[in-house]
């Protein structure tokens, strides 16, 4: 990619003149795409697949299957692993009360009524219900909270003993025996003998069948993880062999998951977090029965650990690309409580660093993470958005620009997971990629599929100044299109200036004809943050949850304040987002750029 170049025309003035040229040496992330899985390149995963999955539905239902997941009797508890997510009191006191209110609905039971016999309100409520994520809010009650869970725990034992696809699919299976290995010690001392021996073997046979096919590469890490917490609970050999077994398949799929820098394999920073939350739980349930953590363990948390540090935002929670929500202040607080480096440094992390694909800048009050690298594919690509480079902007503390908000739990709604879901830019507004639907989402999982994108970037820093380069070419192919997205920072200033670059790509001239190509470059707000078009009709005021006023100002032909949506939690709210609008030649070179600046300085609009 070449140096920035200077413009001088009329539009200067309105954006504050062309960015700098570079200086200092540059530090490139490589080139990196998108493995293709369309077509014919799916088909070896979906026969594999259909034929494993078939063996196993087929081998786990049959008659007195549960046999084979029995082992000797486990009659103590030898630990209480301590899970730091913080849990919410006021849903423990509502589930008293009768009302569970999980994944933003709600079901209301009568007395004595249990939640087994009802059919759940969505999906995600049942996912969450059968992964026994009430238990730790349920516990929070004292003693009658605790034989509540008792109760209900062994109630779901009557039900759901024998396997089924849904209740003892990998992903909730992990959650649920986590859960229980967490609270087990607790909910053992309200119950009886016969009570306890039905808790230790409910929680054994989950542990054995977690240590068991079917299971993606995506979903290994967690498996194991939770297998071998539930080791540590299990007094005797049967605790034992489960932790043993686990713990030695865990430094495969740490290797696989937890990459050097800290990143997690799928890029979704809250996925990283989760699996640090279960590796600290784990450290501790070895710690209390004097068993020290493997090595493969403690690397991946001191991994995890350094790659959080880049990918907390100034707001206290965490980017939101790939999939990945922003979690909650408190849950991320938790996950760095250990992390006594990061309290010593007390400092926000080097600009330019990078994490799991995501590249952070900043200045002063201004911080930028851009994503730099393809989605990415095969079984990690499952929750996976086709959005290269895609921004979130925070300014002090307010997060101002960023995405749809696309997580696993809005399963529902996947076409946030698609290029406009993000702020980012898209031509007939088509998208990159689109997620595997029909009987082939059945098999393989809600993948990403779509032509292969090659990303690269290019991070320069000098004193005062910071300048980041993302080039793609995944508009290549159908539109003849290479997109370069510049970022320039002048830290001096808190400024923000940017140039979108859409210029003919090398070898397609005279595959695409020369048309006029629709583009919007669209910039998502965070839901609560005001925006007010200046009489200018292409400066806009931005407002935040602190009340501090930016100018965002384009060259852009048409600019527009609409509507849009934003998940949190599972939950859809209102918002809106930033559209500029325009036309771009596939033989020609198109350029859009866009500032933004504190409210308050010289030259706002009026």
């Amino acid at each position: 990619m070449g140096p920035f170049t200077r413009k001088t025309d009329e539009a200067e003035a309105l954006v504050g003149g062309a960015i700098p040229g570079t200086r200092g040496a540059p530090v490139r992330t490589p080139v990196k795409s998108a493995a293709p899985e369309t077509g014919a390149s799916l088909w070896p995963a979906l026969a594999g697949r259909m034929l494993t999955r078939q063996l196993w539905i087929e081998l786990y239902g049959v008659p007195g299957y549960g046999l084979t997941l029995r082992g000797s009797k486990v009659n103590a508890l030898s630990a209480g692993p301590r899970d730091p997510r913080p849990a919410d009191a006021n849903i423990g006191k509502s589930i008293l009360g009768g009302r569970f209110a999980l994944a933003g609905t709600a079901l209301e039971l009568e007395t004595d009524e249990i939640p087994w016999d009802r059919p759940s309100p969505s999906r995600a409520f049942a996912v969450d219900l059968h992964g026994f994520v009430w238990l730790a809010p349920l516990m929070s009650q004292g003693e009658r909270g605790a034989r509540e869970a008792l109760r209900l725990t062994l109630a779901w034992s009557d039900h759901f003993a024998r396997w089924s696809p849904f209740a003892w699919g990998p992903e909730i299976l992990a959650r649920r025996t986590f859960n229980l290995a967490c609270w087990a010690r607790r909910m053992g001392a309200v119950a009886d003998d016969a009570e306890r021996l039905r808790l230790t073997d409910l929680i054994a046979r989950q542990a054995r069948q977690l240590l068991r096919p079917p299971g993606g590469v995506a979903t290994r890490a967690q498996k194991l993880t939770a297998a071998a917490v539930a080791g540590c609970v299990l007094a005797g050999s049967p605790g034992a062999s489960i932790r043993r077994r686990a713990l030695s398949g865990l430094a495969g799929a740490l290797k696989a998951t937890v990459g050097p820098d800290g990143g997690h394999a799928s890029r979704s920073a809250e996925a990283g977090l989760e699996l640090l939350l279960d590796l600290l739980t784990l450290v501790d349930g070895l710690g209390q029965i004097s068993e020290p953590a493997p090595e493969h363990v403690t690397a991946a948390i001191e991994r995890l650990t350094t790659g959080l540090r880049a990918l907390v935002l100034p707001d206290g929670r965490l980017v939101s690309f790939q999939g990945g929500g922003p979690s909650t202040v408190e849950r991320v607080a938790a996950a760095r409580a250990h992390d006594e480096a990061a309290r010593a440094e007390a400092g926000t992390p080097d600009s330019g660093i990078e994490v799991a694909g995501l590249r952070r800048v900043h200045g002063a009050l201004l911080t930028v993470i851009a994503d730099v690298e393809a989605a990415p594919h095969g079984g990690w690509s499952e929750t996976a958005c086709a959005q290269p480079a895609a921004i979130e902007i925070i300014c002090g503390k307010d997060r101002l620009i960023t995405g749809s908000g696309w997580t696993p739990r809005a399963a529902d709604r996947a076409g946030l997971r698609l290029t406009p879901g993000h702020s980012t830019l898209t031509l007939g507004e088509q998208s990159l990629g689109e997620p595997l639907g029909g009987w082939k989402c059945d098999i393989l999982g809600p993948r990403l599929v779509g032509r292969p994108v090659h990303v690269g970037a290019e991070h320069r820093q000098a004193e005062g100044a910071v300048w980041l380069e993302i080039e793609h070419d995944g508009w290549a192919v159908p539109f003849g299109l290479m997109h370069q997205r510049r970022l320039y920072i002048d830290q001096r200033l808190d400024e923000l200036r940017a140039e979108e670059r859409l210029f003919p790509a090398p070898g397609q001239e005279e595959v695409v004809r020369a048309i006029a190509a629709p583009y919007a470059v669209r910039f998502h707000l965070e839901p609560g943050v005001q925006a007010s078009l200046a009489r200018d009709k292409r400066s806009i005021l931005l407002r935040g949850h602190s009340g501090r006023g930016w100018w965002f100002r384009t060259d852009g032909p048409d600019v527009a304040i609409e509507p849009s949506v934003h998940i949190h939690d599972g939950l859809t709210r209102r918002s809106l987002q930033i559209v500029v609008r325009g036309s771009a030649r596939t033989d020609a070179e198109t350029k859009v750029r866009w500032k933004l600046s504190p409210a308050g300085a010289s030259g706002d609009p009026v």
